[in-house]
Formats: structure tokens, C-alpha cells, sequence
């Protein structure tokens, strides 16, 4: 068997096995991540994220939930999502709740320039790059979402060329 033959030999395993594991993997890592980060939140002073996390809810909900509710309200939020990922259950209804809190994740950049840019808009501080990450889990998310009626990812199929 020659190099090209046996290269796409091993692509298409690789490849076939990504196509069965991406989604599973990808909702498990999720899933880490948002339990993980919300039990944080559940012990003050232990998230990074406490702070801002709180002042931009009492901002956008203009004080109407007291403070001292905002934190643990998040926590909760946060591992119900990170459980509905671990375990699969309730995708839809998870997702929802996923893309929710990321959308008000994302206002610190508009509600906060001043903390999460070293200089806006090109240079985020390190609120901001904290914050700019969560494109990706919204990415990995919409992967999962994708796949909620039961279809997978399949691999290209081998061409002959490359």
C-alpha cells in the first residue's frame, strides 16, 4: 500500500471516529465546563467571574433582584445546564437555557468596555478574553443542538484526490 493510500486509511478511521464521538465528547466537555464554573459560583469569592457576572445582571435587570440572590440564582442556572449536558436529559430545554446565559455573558463587552478592553475594541482585557471565549462553547453548543433529533456527524467520504 503506498503513503497516499495509507495516509487516507488512517484519515478515514480518524475521522470516522471523531464523526461517532465529536458530539458526545463535545456535550460532555460542555457539560464539565458549565457545572463546574456555576458550583463556583456558589461560594463567594472563589469564581473569577462573580463580580461582573453580577453587576451585569443587576444592570440589566435594572436592581430588581437583590444582589444577594444574583449569585446563587447563576450558580443554580449554570449546573442545571451542566447537568442536562452531563447526562443528556432535557437537550432542547438545556440548550435554551445555555444559549440564554451566554447572550448575557457577552454584555460585559457593551456594558463594561472600560474593564474588559485594554483598548476597545481591538485589545480585550483579560475580562474580555474571558469573556470572547464563550464564542466557542456557543459554537460546541450549536454542534449539539444540531444533533438533538438523533443524527450524527458523518466524515466526508474519500475522493481520490485530496
Amino acid at each position: 500500500m503506498s503513503l497516499p493510500a495509507r495516509f487516507t486509511a488512517v484519515d478515514l478511521k480518524i475521522t470516522a471516529w471523531l464523526g461517532r464521538h465529536g458530539v458526545t465528547l463535545s456535550r460532555l466537555s460542555l457539560g464539565v465546563v458549565f457545572f463546574w464554573f456555576g458550583a463556583l459560583k456558589f461560594f463567594p469569592g472563589l469564581s473569577p467571574a462573580e463580580d461582573l457576572a453580577s453587576r451585569t445582571i443587576q444592570q440589566v435587570t435594572f436592581g430588581l433582584f437583590p444582589l444577594g440572590w444574583i449569585l446563587p440564582a447563576l450558580a443554580t442556572w449554570e449546573t442545571v445546564i451542566g447537568l442536562g449536558l452531563l447526562t443528556a436529559r432535557f437537550l432542547r430545554i438545556t440548550l435554551f437555557l445555555l444559549v440564554t446565559q451566554m447572550a448575557g455573558t457577552l454584555l460585559p463587552l457593551v456594558l463594561f468596555p472600560d474593564e474588559t478592553f485594554a483598548i476597545f475594541p481591538l485589545v480585550p482585557a483579560m475580562e474580555g478574553q474571558y469573556i470572547i471565549k464563550n464564542l466557542v462553547l456557543l459554537s460546541a453548543a450549536a454542534v449539539v443542538g444540531a444533533t438533538v433529533r438523533g443524527q450524527g456527524l458523518a466524515p466526508e467520504k474519500a475522493s481520490g484526490s485530496s
